[in-house]
């Protein structure tokens, strides 16, 4: 059964936490503690509650979410919590609205869910916000906005809003504007549909803000904000005969500073960088990054495994992190060969990749995500594990996002698996990981190390303990 109005998102169970003492900093030294988590912790969990995406805006004021149900969710940074000392991240519901309903398309007889597959915001012009918000077929450009005033006394138009016939006013009135309770209003300002034959898995906007692109299995498309009846092809690696395909487009992402500049990711493990001022359309890279396959490891699950589920170039925009099933890599910009950085993420799950296969979890698309100077990668795991790794200092750890956790202050403790052999006191086993449970989303604020992880119906929110 599919909710509509507020989502349980909305709803949400709020544990904060109060008065952190700061005593390390750098991210090599981050002590993560628990902030709040947003969601029912009870095991009564619908489909449509699920949670699909999850993306700070570019000063970390707010977070939204986006669920199976088509709903969009977004959290504000509570103001209090930034002018006490010592600082935390706590964020508050500030808008829920439905963005996308079920879809049945008649001519393919297919059905068009309305899971919200990401969501991009735009840099702040005015006193609202934007942001696009796409499910398989169709992106959206929302404007959210608040009112605090009306306005009363009209000529034409009674309180209740209904029209007075004109020949019945027989004075004129000036229309005052008075104050009202806080309103925060989600309108829907463009529509951008019917350009893709495949499901939409990538929307990314320029960084001139005028243009994005969006991203399915064989195209790339590229659209201006103010025209929702045209888009341009840049990429098609469709072949003329499908039984001649031999890959997919998995991710694309815009360059954060040249406008001309994109890339995406394929299911044979390339990354293709393209420069628009080239050609019209990009069927031709500019640069290719690949990594050769070690033929000692070469199995039946390669090609699955180095499929590539998501791409993000960094802040800077000098480096790429791209994320296989295995492993999130670290690619130069400048180097093309082999990536400059490879940081394992459940190597242990290697001698389980049969079982994997069989159950589907083989197939799941972990994103991937940098802090806000580049030098930290965040990405998840199973057992709603996520893991962090500083560029700088090589430590790594695994941490949970847990409901054991939901208590405020409480710190983060580095969980460990075992794979084989004897296992210590304070490891897992890796036969008793949870494998329906999945952290797939996750998102860092631009300048502050606050970070939003998905668990199924969960949002978890940590911060630094200094």
């Amino acid at each position: 059964m599919r909710h509509t109005g507020l989502g349980k998102l909305g709803g949400f169970i709020n544990h904060a936490v109060s008065g952190n003492k700061r005593t390390q900093t750098g991210n090599g030294d981050v002590q993560w503690c628990f902030s709040q988590v947003k969601g029912t912790l009870d095991d009564d969990v619908t489909e449509a509650d699920i949670i699909s995406c999850v993306e700070f805006n570019h000063d970390g004021e707010l977070l939204a979410t986006g669920d199976k149900g088509g709903r969009v969710v977004i959290f504000q940074r509570d103001r209090l919590s930034k002018t006490v000392l010592p600082r935390r991240g706590e964020y508050n519901v500030y808008s829920t609205f439905q963005s996308h309903e079920p879809e049945f398309d008649y001519l393919k007889s297919l059905e068009i869910e309305e899971k919200i597959n990401k969501i991009r915001w735009l840099k702040r012009k005015n006193q609202s916000h934007f942001l696009l918000s796409t499910n398989d077929k169709t992106i959206k450009l929302w404007k959210v906005s608040e009112r605090d005033k009306k306005v009363e006394g009209y000529n034409t138009k009674s309180e209740n809003g209904v029209i007075i016939d004109p020949s019945s006013v027989h004075s004129l009135r000036v229309p005052t504007i008075k104050p009202m309770e806080l309103t925060v209003e989600a309108s829907p300002r463009r529509i951008f549909a019917n350009a893709h034959t495949y499901h939409i898995n990538s929307i990314s906007v320029n960084s001139d803000q005028e243009t994005y692109l969006s991203a399915d299995d064989l195209r790339i498309n590229l659209w201006n904000l103010e025209i929702t009846d045209q888009s341009f092809n840049i990429v098609d690696i469709k072949p003329t005969n499908m039984e001649e395909l031999t890959e997919v487009i998995t991710a694309a992402e815009f360059h954060p500073v040249e406008c001309n500049l994109f890339v995406y990711s394929s299911s044979k493990g390339t990354i293709r960088l393209c420069d628009m001022r080239a050609s019209a359309l990009c069927d031709r890279h500019a640069k290719l990054f690949e990594e050769p396959e070690d033929p000692t490891n070469r199995s039946f699950f390669s090609e699955i495994i180095s499929s590539i589920s998501d791409v993000k170039l960094s802040n800077s925009g000098r480096y790429i992190i791209s994320r296989d099933y295995m492993s999130v890599k670290v690619w130069d910009l400048h180097m093309e060969k082999k990536p400059l950085e490879t940081y394992l993420v459940h190597e242990y799950l290697r001698s389980k990749l049969c079982s994997l296969y069989e159950n589907d979890c083989i197939f799941d698309k972990f994103e991937c995500c940098w802090n806000g100077n580049d030098t930290a990668i965040m990405t998840g795991s199973y057992n709603n594990f996520f893991r962090m790794f500083d560029r700088s200092t090589k430590r790594e750890v695994t941490l949970e996002a847990s409901r054991d956790i939901a208590k405020p202050k409480t710190i983060l403790k580095p969980r460990k698996v075992c794979a084989s052999g004897k296992r210590k006191k304070d490891e897992i086993s890796v036969d008793s990981l949870d494998f329906n449970k999945k952290i797939l989303h996750t998102a860092w604020h631009p300048t502050e190390n606050i970070i939003a992880v998905a668990a199924t119906n969960n949002l978890f929110l940590f911060q630094d303990k200094f």
